[in-house]
Order: structure tokens, then sequence, then C-alpha cells
């Protein structure tokens, strides 16, 4: 058990940065650490008032905002249990979520709530806006709007007069207590509710604190979902109890949005998924590097060098300028970007994790992490490999720890089969380590395929190769009739801009695919590629849903 306490922690940040900027929505409103402590100490007079207990559950659902992030804090520090829904899922998805965590309350963005039935959430009390200042439904709506008119009444009661926020006291939560239920997006089936104890939170907090770049005051955007483990904890839950003001992006994060909100805030420490990164190595790097003279100039000593020092300046200007490092989790990262950003010396990092520890389970500084790694296993955990020699054999990577959650909720053969009998969590992860107990992630073992005299085939290695050719903008490879094919969906707006054709992609598609299976070992090469005239579906976190493809065209 972490010996520091998350809520302590929580109500710590608060008192010693009361006077600091703390959230911001990007262009909207900023509040101090002080009025976060405030907004905190009102609803929890809110929740006293409609009688919630220690233990019962909050559903959570909306954009990323200071409402949310006050909300999710609010209900940790009470000693309710958080149940952040992602705002990707669909409204029957959200009602069962509501139902079966068992939850009493809802907070509900207004634009979601719209396509909610409530009655299909009989077992809530109330539903209220995210920022706590309207009553959207309740079965009971006089009593709960007087509930709201006297919350305000909370920043007397627990600040005083005078709402000093030095005066602010949270309850005593032990670390051992459940403090939020997060069901996975999952790409691989259907969402189970990861129970995630206070304990967890604070062992990733502790391991970013001591090895994460961040200082009290620094800035941060928050744009990755809050309510998934990955952005919550390194972009909210980490910069918070150090006393950094995060901005969130309130908004779609679209490429161009992201940079436009990196330029004006620059801020030092950048987290993301591979999928924004490759997007801006894919566009904007790419069409520059791949020209015939350009291609010459970077094989020529020192020239190069002057080149490489370029590429980074305009690159590290994208992301604003003034950061740390770039840290990319989530999913693979694309191989050929990787080995470019490491040429020209840009400071990134990948990391690796899954919500069932709330997230990290490894991670190393961007000059420290090795090539193809997902960096060195944090000090909160303990790791092994299912398999003879977890040096050059890849298995399953299983891990033990402060980290790891209590189990999947209401859902105890989900649970027994995620654990071994002697407690390690199985990841569903193939990889090896090193002397060093640095990861390196080699596929899903759901994902993995069977080549034709046996062989370990990881899709996600070829994906990466076929995501690099030109006109192509992601894909999925799967097994027919024995055989690999690639599900290709095409870079239409490249198309465009070329003006290449229908006929003109398929016949630089089959020209490719044997340039490919060159390149390759005989039974990773790939029989044909199926042009798919939709975008993949994907989670939040932007990994492709594969399980709605691995069968397809048998």
């Amino acid at each position: 058990m972490m010996q520091v306490n998350f809520v302590e922690s929580l109500n710590k940040a608060i008192v010693s940065n009361k006077d600091k900027q703390a959230l911001s929505d990007y262009k909207g409103k900023t509040l101090t650490y002080a009025e976060v402590g405030q907004a905190i100490a009102s609803l929890h007079v809110l929740f006293k008032e409609c009688g919630l207990q220690q233990g019962e559950k909050v559903s959570l659902i909306g954009k990323n905002c200071t409402d949310w992030a006050i909300v999710y804090l609010a209900t940790v520090t009470y000693g309710a249990v958080i149940v952040p829904i992602l705002s990707d899922f669909k409204p029957a998805d959200i009602h069962h979520i509501v139902n079966h965590s068992d939850s009493v309350l809802f907070f509900c963005g207004e634009n979601i709530f719209e396509n909610l039935n409530p009655s299909e959430m009989p077992a809530l009390k109330a539903i209220f806006s995210l920022g706590a200042d309207t009553l959207l439904y309740s079965s009971e709506p006089d009593k709960y709007n007087q509930i709201l008119a006297r919350k305000a009444e909370g920043i007397l009661a627990m600040l005083g007069p005078e709402k000093n926020v030095d005066n602010l006291r949270f309850p005593s939560i032990p670390n051992d207590k459940l403090a939020v239920i997060s069901y996975t997006s999952g790409t691989t089936g259907f969402s189970k509710g990861v129970m995630l104890p206070h304990n967890s939170l604070m062992a990733n907090i502790y391991f970013a604190w001591h090895h994460m770049p961040l200082q009290p005051g620094d800035k941060i955007v928050s744009f990755l979902p809050l309510a998934h483990s990955y952005g919550c904890a390194f972009e909210f839950l980490f910069p918070f109890t150090l006393g950094c003001h995060i901005t969130f992006l309130t908004k779609i994060p679209s490429p161009n949005v992201i940079v436009q909100a990196f330029q004006e805030i620059r801020p030092r420490l950048i987290l993301s998924v591979p999928l924004v990164i490759e997007k801006i190595y894919k566009k904007q790097l790419m069409p520059v590097i791949s020209k015939p003279a350009m291609k010459i100039l970077l094989h020529i000593p020192l020239i190069n060098k002057l080149l490489f020092k370029k590429i980074r300046a305009k690159l590290e200007q994208v992301f604003g300028g003034n950061f740390h490092e770039v840290v990319i989790g989530g999913a693979a990262f694309n191989a050929e970007a990787e080995d470019f950003f490491r040429k020209i010396r840009f400071r990134f990092t990948i990391g690796y994790g899954m919500t069932e520890c709330g997230p990290l389970i490894s991670y190393s500084s961007w000059n420290t992490t090795k090539l193809r790694s997902a960096g060195k296993l944090v000090d909160t955990l303990e790791i092994r490999i299912d398999s003879d020699d977890p040096y050059s054999i890849p298995g399953e990577i299983q891990v033990r720890g402060e980290n790891v959650m209590l189990g999947y909720y209401k859902n105890e053969e989900a649970t027994r089969a995620a654990f071994t009998t002697d407690g390690w969590l199985k990841t569903g992860d193939l990889g090896l380590i090193d002397k060093d107990l640095t990861i390196f992630i080699k596929g899903r073992s759901k994902n993995m395929l069977l080549g034709p005299s046996g062989q370990n085939i990881y899709p996600e290695e070829i994906e990466s190769r076929i995501n690099n050719i030109p006109y192509v903008a992601e894909s999925v490879v799967i097994q027919k009739d024995n055989k690999l094919v690639a599900l290709v969906y095409p870079d239409k707006e490249a198309m465009e801009k070329d003006h290449i054709s229908d006929e003109e992609w398929n016949r630089l598609m089959d020209e490719n695919r044997r340039m490919l299976n060159h390149s390759m070992p005989s039974y990773m090469g790939i029989s044909e590629f199926i042009r798919t005239n939709e975008e993949f579906e994907k989670t939040p976190k932007r990994s492709i849903r594969r399980f709605l493809y691995v069968g397809q065209n048998k």
C-alpha cells in the first residue's frame, strides 16, 4: 500500500497553491486552486443533502472542461466512487453503464442528456448538469431543485465566512478504498467496469512526481478523454497535485485545434496518442523528406545534421516550442515515424499501460528510452513474461503491484480470468524484456495470427508498414482462407490533392503490395488489399475496434 494518501495529496495541492491558476477552459473561464476548493466544498454539501453515502456511485459524462474536473475531484474527496463515462458511447451504452454501476447521481453534459432516456435509468435520484447548477431530471424535482438552491451554503459550512481554503478538510479516505469504476472502451470485446482503488491512482501520481518532467506552475493542455485513465492520470490528476495550470481543450481535438492550443499555451509536457503524432509526421514531414533531392542531402554527413536540426526545430514549434518531452501511449507507434524522430533527436518517448493499472506499466524519459521499446517497468510494479525465455521468446506480459485494479465490478468470472492463480494480472499483450526490465511490445495475444508453419504473426507490425504507403490512411490485417489480407482505408484527402482516381489507386496498391511483400518474410506476405470506404470504427483513445473486423471476409 502506498504511504502517501491520495485524498490528502489533493487537499494539500489546493491549500498550498491557493493563489495559483489551476483549471482553465480553452478560450474560456479560469479557476484558481482556491476557487476549485470552494467549488468542491459546495458540491460536498450537495452530496450530503442528496443523501449520498461514502462508497456510493456517481456517474459523470461530458467534454473535457473545468466543470467535469470539479465533479471528479468532489466525488473522490467525498469518499464516493466516480464512474467516468466516455462521451463517445451510444445512449444505450450510457444507460447500461449507469445502471450496471449502481449509480445514484449522474452529472451529464446537456448536449448528451438530450439523447438519453431517464426512464431507462430508474435507480438514479437525480441528473445534474456538469456545472451542478441545473437539475436535468429527477422523479422529485422540487426536492432536488431546493437542494441545488442550498448548495452554495457549502462554501460557508466548510470554509467559513471568508471562504478561506486553509480551512478545507476532506474526509479521511484510506488508499485501499474504491475510487473509480472505469468502463473500458476495449478493442477486443465488450466493456467491463475496472475497479481502481485510491492506491492505484496514487501509485501512478507518485511515480510521475519522481520521473516525469513537470514542476509546480508549469502549463499543460488536456485533450485526451478525461474519462480514460491515461488522460485523467497524466493530463489532470498528476499536474493538479503538483500545482500546475491545466487547460482543457473543451472541443473535438483535431490536429489543427491541438496545434493551435499548443502554440498559444506552450505546455511543458505533452501527452498524446500515436494517431495525432503520425498524422503530423505523414502530413507535414513526409512530403518534405520524400523529395528526391532531400533524400540525397539527408545521406550526406554534416549536411544531414544541419537539416535534421532544422526539421527538429520546425517540429518543436508545432508543439509550442516549450516542452520537455512528448509522451506517446495508448497504442502501437509507427516504426518508420519512430526511426525518423529518433534520428532528428526529437524529444519524445513511448509509454505502455492499460486501464487495469490506472494506467501506467512502463515509461522512460526521452533521452534514456530504447529503440522499439515501451520504456522501463515502473518501480511500483513487478513483471514477468509467460515464456521459457522472456529475453528472446515473446510471451504474455504479466504484472502485479500498487497500480493494479481490484477487479471488474460485478463480474467475478472476468476478474478470475484476468489474473493468474498466483495473483498476476494478465495484460493480454505479448512482449519481451531485457535485463534492465525495459519492455518490448510485440502485439496483442488476441490479435496474434499463426503463419502457415506455426509462425507467430503480429498484425500491428505489418499494419505499421502499410500505413506508411502513400494514399493509405489506415489498415487492419486479418486472415482469410488461411492467407493474410489487409483491409485498407484510403487517404482520400491525399488522393484528391494529387488527382488519383480509384483505378489508379488500385494499380498503385497492387505495386506497393508486391514491394511490401518483398521486404518481409514470406509467411508475413499480404495476398490482397481490400479497400474499405469508411474509416475504421475506433475507441475514444483512437485504437481501432479490431474485434469488429476479425473474421470479416472469411
